[in-house]
């Protein structure tokens, strides 16, 4: 079970209490446990997340394209800022894992702490309300969002990748997924970015296919500048 003293922990780093605290242990059960799992919760967080961002970008950048909010909110919503935040709140300490991914640190790993985030999001707009949830959700992402402001609009590796090839008339890229490995709780991805006209092929590893994608593309950015400045 999970540790009271980490459950009150929580709510004192998240700013809320909740009403009813079934829905908080619900949220804390990773599927790795059984029966009673968080998954449900987790889908139904992703959309308060994902709607919370999406109305607080839209009020702050009026003048931003629909390309450019989808990117801002991508570097908000992606697993590694949800990661950062549910390292600061110490939710894996709270986290009810099963015996294999306890073993294999769960608590600590990016997508179990990321959908767990989620998943509590989820379970604070059914135990208040979607202002609330948003309220929670805005204040935990208050220092990602400081960070969107004070720098430039940066486009993920496969925007980048794509816009960069499509500029010089080269073949667009080829995503393939070469293998996935490991337990339904902890997939890995293997992906290959393969650009025939370039005679280019890279790989990237990620707990998605999403994520393996952004690390081949990444690779292959840096190949094909690493060739201009070679020839420079």
């Amino acid at each position: 079970m999970t540790g009271s003293v980490s459950v009150v922990n929580l709510e004192h780093k998240i700013g809320y209490h909740f009403s009813d605290p079934e829905l908080l242990d619900a949220a804390l059960r990773h599927r790795s446990i059984g029966s009673g799992h968080n998954e449900r919760l987790e889908f139904l967080g992703d959309s308060v997340l994902g709607l919370a961002v999406s109305e607080t970008l839209y009020q702050r950048y009026p003048d931003a394209s629909e390309g450019e909010l989808t990117r801002l909110r991508a570097r908000l919503v992606r697993q590694a800022t949800l990661t950062e935040v549910a390292r600061r709140i110490e939710l894996g300490s709270a986290l009810n894992l099963g015996p294999s991914a306890g073993r294999s640190g769960g608590s600590d790993r990016a997508s179990i702490l990321a959908d767990g985030l989620e998943a509590v999001l989820g379970a604070i707009f059914l135990d208040a309300g979607f202002e609330t949830a948003k309220r929670i959700t805005l204040s935990l992402l208050e220092a990602d969002i400081a960070r969107l402001e004070a720098g430039p609009l940066e486009k993920d590796p496969k925007t980048q990748l794509q816009e960069l090839l499509q500029a010089t008339g080269a073949q667009l890229p080829d995503y393939a997924v070469i293998s996935t490995s490991g337990q339904p709780h902890e997939r890995e991805f293997v992906v290959d970015c393969a650009i025939p006209s370039l005679g280019l092929i890279t790989t990237g590893q990620g707990s998605s296919r999403k994520a393996a994608e952004q690390v081949a593309a990444l690779q292959a950015l840096r190949q094909i500048r690493e060739q201009e400045a070679s020839i420079e």
